[in-house]
């Protein structure tokens, strides 16, 4: 069974970021090859890793429910769950050392629930195939309900360096218990750091009953690419927030 990252938190912390580099490290150390679960709704794990997406888990429920409710029949004859399984298989992206595979949304107005559902099937289906996954989750709680996060070995909790960020984690880790997920090991990261809010942070987390990781510093470099429209992942090793992110990984002796 592959050994599962997940990535949870409130919005604008870095996650997403943070799981890409998470992949390159993967590879650098060559633990590939790596499955990348994109499972918030506003996709944006492939425009970090600089791939595109042909289509989602989303679009695929939607289209094959609306062949359905045209024709009177499911495409092909095939049963729609031999025809999801097809279709999966036919949505993941494949790259040099992982391969992705991406929630979306549904089209118009709906709930993600069947969507999240699905997701966390074939992930469990597919991660047979792969020594890791790392899913990038939607930004709040909602993923822990759904249990979209489940049966995980490293689940990293990403704040920002403020008292929101630090009080979301703890509502986060606090949800873990109460639906008394499968997860193995939670850490937070707090994420760009500009150096002089460090201590107190450390201080209600410690009080909060939150493990902290490390740290990974506020990096221009990151701004840069964001910009310029780059995928995080090109991001050069010398980036002071690539190394810092690594440093922490290494220390968390991912096996």
């Amino acid at each position: 069974m592959a050994y599962t990252i997940a990535f949870a938190g409130k919005g604008g912390t870095g996650k997403t970021s943070l799981a890409c580099l998470t992949i390159k490290y993967l590879l650098k150390k060559r633990k590939g090859p790596v499955l990348a679960i994109d499972a918030d709704s506003n996709s944006c794990l492939n425009e970090a890793l600089g791939v595109e997406v042909h289509t989602t888990i989303g679009k695929i429920r939607e289209e094959s429910l609306e062949a359905v409710r045209v024709t009177g029949e499911r495409p092909g004859g095939m049963p729609m769950e031999q025809l999801f399984e097809y279709q999966i298989q036919q949505a993941l992206v494949e790259s040099t050392g992982y391969d992705l595979l991406v929630m979306g949304r549904p089209e118009g107005p709906g709930c993600y629930c069947a969507a999240n559902h699905i997701i966390r099937k074939y992930t469990d289906m597919l991660s047979i195939s792969y020594p890791y996954v790392v899913i990038d989750n939607e930004a709040g709680m909602e993923h822990l309900s759904r249990r979209t996060t489940n049966k995980v070995d490293l689940l990293l909790i990403i704040s920002d360096p403020t008292y929101k960020g630090i009080l979301a984690a703890k509502r986060i880790k606090e949800l873990i218990i109460e639906l008394k997920l499968e997860i193995e090991r939670d850490v937070v990261i707090i994420n760009r750091t500009l150096g002089t809010e460090l201590e107190e942070l450390k201080e209600i987390a410690n009080k909060s009953n939150l493990i902290i990781a490390g740290v990974v510093p506020q990096d221009e470099l990151i701004m840069r690419f964001d910009l310029e429209g780059k995928p995080i992942y090109q991001l050069p090793d010398d980036s002071i927030a690539l190394q810092s992110l690594w440093n922490i990984l290494d220390s968390l002796q991912i096996p």
